[in-house]
């Protein structure tokens, strides 16, 4: 049986399309490796690409895209609303099919170790693969972005796991690990203000003691002239697209501001979107079973 991994690299430019099409371009017709999906953000400045495939394919066109990235981006002139750290932000692996946590962690041990010794890039192992409690979580780990990793990693607790002891000069740092499958939903709020998206996003999130689940921080959409709360739902059974969005419209009416609008960001799992379908259409006892594509699928 075929062994398939999913991995949602995110890359430091959504600006430049020629970049994107050419990082993106590792991924595209290559043996092994389906492209499923990918998009760029200007407010974030930030493009994040989906891919599944077999472990060994998988682990080479990475590989290759990381390559590209480092050799392109240059985050000495990059600016944008989403914290980065590095050309190449983040590379989550995720089991999908015949495959465990550990050879998902197995995995990603295994790029981050190439990365550092291919790239000259510093590598921190986080989520699932992390080596520290104080590493699991992606926000801690990119905590002083690119700008400050460098006097961060003068701390014996911020040694990478691979790689050199200090910043690549231009494309940063990265995280690399592996995890279950998340939910990036972003929610628009009819407001310019990014003060009040900002407080919005610290009641949703579990530091903040919102939701279990739910990471978010606020966003200035510029282009829009609004604002978000953008989240990443990292248990989707628990903490649901549903929950999360009714909890931003509450926080949002005690500062007089409409929800606008809400946006899935890369690919979701279908049993997430059923979910929040059968609380706003009130159906009883309805489940992923009685959706007639996932029956096809079977």
């Amino acid at each position: 049986m075929n062994k398939i991994i999913e991995c949602v690299p995110n890359f430091s430019e959504g600006r430049n399309k020629q970049i994107v099409e050419k990082i993106t371009d590792a991924f595209r017709a290559k043996n092994g490796v389906k492209l499923l999906d990918y998009s760029s953000d200007t407010d974030h400045n930030r493009s994040v690409i989906t891919v599944a495939g077999e472990p060994e394919a998988l682990k080479e066109t990475v590989l290759d895209a990381v390559g590209i990235a480092v050799e392109l981006i240059n985050l000495n002139n990059h600016s944008g609303q989403h914290p980065r750290m590095g050309a190449v932000d983040v590379i989550p692996f995720i089991p999908i099919k015949n495959v465990t946590m550990d050879e998902a962690i197995a995995l990603s041990r295994e790029v981050g170790k190439t990365i550092g010794e291919k790239y000259n890039l510093p590598v921190f192992l986080y989520e699932q693969s992390a080596t520290a409690p104080h590493r699991e979580n992606l926000a801690m780990v990119r905590k002083g972005e690119f700008e400050g990793m460098k006097e961060k990693m003068l701390s014996p607790e911020w040694k990478p796991d691979f790689g050199p002891k200090q910043p690549h000069p231009t494309a940063g740092a990265v995280a690399v690990g592996a995890r279950m499958p998340l939910v990036a939903y972003n929610v628009n709020l009819g407001t310019s203000d990014i003060e009040i998206a900002t407080a919005i996003a610290k009641k949703v999130r579990h530091i903040g003691g919102g939701l279990r689940f739910c990471k978010a921080m606020g966003v200035e959409l510029e282009n829009r002239n609004i604002t978000q709360v953008s989240m990443n739902l990292t248990d989707y059974t628990k903490t649901s697209i549903y929950r999360a969005h009714e909890m931003v419209r509450m926080e949002a009416k005690r500062y007089g501001v409409s929800v606008i609008g809400g946006e899935v960001i890369g690919l979701v799992p279908l049993e997430a979107l059923v979910d929040s379908a059968a609380y706003y259409l009130g159906l009883e006892n309805f489940s992923v079973d009685q959706v007639l594509e996932a029956k096809l699928m079977e």
